[in-house]
């Protein structure tokens, strides 16, 4: 960003800058809508260098030499068979700017010091995405953070990208901040605008915007109208005002690339793929208002998003049934659960997904998964979301960071924010909570995973090494003999080797368990090859019901039934809610309700059990009736009706003194009976064999 080269174009990008509603550069400043004096005096230096702008297609394109077969590396890569050669191998760097200004430096796979564009170039990285602000900046300049990512900040994002040989996404939030499901705010000029005056301001910025970037240099090859926009955009909740807008983004796209001669495909942008119908039901929205667009993209994180299977089905059913292609255009997973800079992060180890670990091997087989995934569903492409956001310095220097994140916008939000979004980025600015996402090292380093880009077409191979072990534990009843697994579940980097290999304990820490009370304990042990493997040992009576707090996915052990056609229950996945844990079942209706879930147990041993359970809740009206039941050889043993009296009130009925003969059955359940609009939580159900 130094070289007199980039100083060149951010000058011409920066001439021909344009602000909220179509407005230029110097008409934004007459209204005193300054930037930061780092930025400034770069545009000051960017000036005296160069009196006409050059654009990237006047210099010579780099061209990265790829793979043309397997090779050996530090990562093992299944390849994807008949993965398509132009298919779209994307990253978002939105920050970029704001990290490099922060003092961020990026290096080659050699250690040297490096220009991003060229390491991500050199990794098979063919597509670079970036998001568009209106204005993210307060009234005193002073810019709102997550990269300040202004029109300016693209236009040389993009020409940068087109030096090494890369396309361009231009995403437009049509917002001055962050723009998501929860958060569709209007930018600040537009605020007060009737929904046709809106429309107009938001075709003249489309239109200016992609002609600056395009000025700079970028070879833009996609502009997505809107981000997130599953609960609107731009202020307009309504779907027919959400719509209008959207013909106006897609109007402006197609005018600027007739009148430039430029390719550029339009993009709609939504989220939550985990639900199907709803999906689907986006894309009819769009078909019957008759948008003009070409690709239907999504967001999937595989923590919150749902398995790649139901990904991909959903991706076919959009292509097969709507004629429209189709892109995941955000994703991302994690390679550890460390904090690099004191920044709480967004995924820990609580959210990792079945399959992967916390791991660079695992980071690389969820991208190459999911790029197989998408490509089986006929989809274009797939970009990684910002994988070089990384510390702007040291967890342990705070004070330093903050500073930073405040002077150049490089944390997800400054405390300038509060202006404009107050409810959110206003009170919790800081850091970068994706450090622990990117495909970087916290120093700036490219992680083996970046290189997955590069190697899905023909495969890398390495050493065999193990990924990770799955989590061990053992339950040990109280008075009982400690029995720990022989063996455990092991994944290798190569996932083909998987299975099961033998471990040894440690002797000396299982004697030292006490088993007269409860207590939990760590038991460490080694594979035959050495790896370092543990168990956790909880030292308590057993629960003979299986999932019974719902942390499961699998809760077909749990059978519901109820009166009425629809089913008032669900399971919740709400923190707050549970007993323990994040899942529940809930229930709620608008009409009266009468319900019961219980669960089976077949094969107990011999001897007396206690059953309970834990409900919270309340407006079930006074002649409700909830309660714990058990069943036994076709009777039922009930405990006393419990009252629900509000949030978190939890209540805990028990039923005591079961008598089970060996090999015995029991139905624990609990059954519910209440008024419309009477709600709660059920949570942690215990069938437990006690001493007599």
């Amino acid at each position: 960003m130094k070289k007199k080269f980039w100083g060149i174009l951010l000058s011409a990008a920066l001439s021909l800058g344009v602000a909220a509603c179509g407005q230029t550069k110097n008409e934004m400043d007459e209204q005193g809508g300054k930037k930061q004096e780092a930025q400034t005096a770069a545009e000051d230096s960017a000036a005296e260098e160069a009196q006409t702008p050059q654009s990237a297609a006047e210099t010579d394109v780099y061209e990265a030499q790829l793979p043309d077969g397997e090779e050996e590396a530090d990562i093992f890569v299944e390849p994807i068979k008949d993965l398509p050669e132009n298919f779209i191998k994307g990253m978002d760097v939105s920050s970029v700017i704001a990290e490099e200004e922060s003092g961020v430096k990026y290096y080659n796979e050699q250690g040297e010091e490096e220009d991003l564009f060229r390491v991500l170039a050199d990794a098979g990285v063919n597509y670079i995405r970036v998001r568009v602000w209106n204005d993210p900046y307060d009234a005193d300049g002073n810019g709102y953070g997550g990269g300040n990512c202004d029109v300016e900040k693209a236009a040389e994002i993009g020409a940068r990208a087109a030096k090494y040989g890369m396309k361009l996404l231009v995403d437009f939030h049509y917002s001055d901040f962050w723009a998501d499901p929860a958060k569709q705010f209007a930018p600040k000029a537009w605020a007060d605008m009737a929904l046709k005056e809106k429309g107009q301001a938001l075709y003249t910025f489309t239109k200016e915007s992609l002609q600056t970037i395009l000025d700079a240099g970028a070879d833009i090859g996609m502009a997505q109208i809107g981000n997130e926009i599953n609960n609107g955009m731009s202020g307009e909740k309504n779907w027919a005002n959400v719509t209008e807008l959207l013909k106006q983004g897609s109007r402006a796209v197609r005018e600027i690339a007739s009148e430039t001669g430029q390719e550029i495909q339009i993009a709609v942008h939504f989220t939550n793929i985990e639900d199907h119908d709803k999906t689907v039901s986006y894309a009819q929205t769009l078909e019957d208002a008759g948008l003009d667009y070409d690709i239907f993209g999504v967001s999937y994180y595989p923590y919150w998003h749902g398995t790649m299977d139901n990904m991909e089905a959903v991706l076919k059913d959009l292509k097969n049934s709507y004629g429209k292609e189709t892109a995941i255009l955000e994703t991302s997973y994690c390679y550890t659960t460390e904090d690099g800079d004191g920044f709480a992060n967004s995924v820990g180890e609580d959210e990792l997904t079945e399959g992967y670990a916390a791991s660079v091997q695992s980071q690389a087989n969820c991208l190459r998964d999911l790029m197989a995934a998408a490509s089986d569903a006929s989809a274009l492409g797939v970009f990684y979301w910002e994988g070089a956001w990384i510390p702007v310095g040291d967890s342990s220097a705070a004070e330093e960071n903050e500073k930073r994140w405040e002077t150049y916008g490089s944390g997800w939000a400054s405390s300038y924010s509060a202006s404009y979004d107050k409810d959110d980025a206003g009170q919790y600015y800081g850091g970068c909570s994706w450090d622990n996402q990117a495909l970087f090292d916290f120093t700036g380093h490219p992680l083996p995973s970046l290189d997955v880009f590069k190697y899905v077409n023909y495969g890398a191979s390495c050493e065999k090494k193990v990924d990770f072990v799955e989590e061990t534990a053992a339950a040990v009843n109280i008075g009982e003999e400690i029995q720990l697994p022989t063996a455990v579940k092991v994944t290798y980097n190569d996932r083909s080797f998987n299975g099961t290999e033998s471990v040894t304990w440690d002797e000396t820490q299982i004697q030292a368990i006490d088993t007269k009370k409860e207590g939990e304990y760590t038991v460490n042990g080694k594979l035959e090859d050495g790896t370092e493997v543990s168990c956790q040992v909880t030292v308590a009576n057993k629960n003979w019901l299986l999932n019974p707090g719902f942390e499961q996915n699998d809760i077909s052990m749990w059978h519901v039934s109820h009166k009425g056609d629809a089913n008032p229950t669900d399971i919740q996945e709400k923190e707050t809610d549970a007993f323990s844990g994040a899942n529940s079942f809930h229930f709620w209706s608008e009409s009266a309700q009468e319900f019961q879930v219980e669960q089976t147990v077949t094969g107990l041993e011999a001897g007396t059990y206690k059953a309970a359970v834990h409900i919270q809740g309340g407006d079930v009206g006074a002649d409700a009736g909830i309660y714990l039941y058990v069943i036994q050889n076709g009777k039922t043993i009930s405990s006393a009706p419990v009252t629900l009296d509000g949030w978190c009130v939890w209540q805990t009925p028990e039923l005591a003194k079961i008598k089970v003969a060996e090999g015995g059955e029991l139905t624990v359940g609990v059954s519910v009976t209440c008024g419309a609009g009477g709600w709660g939580t059920i949570d942690d159900f215990s069938l437990i064999k006690v001493k007599e």
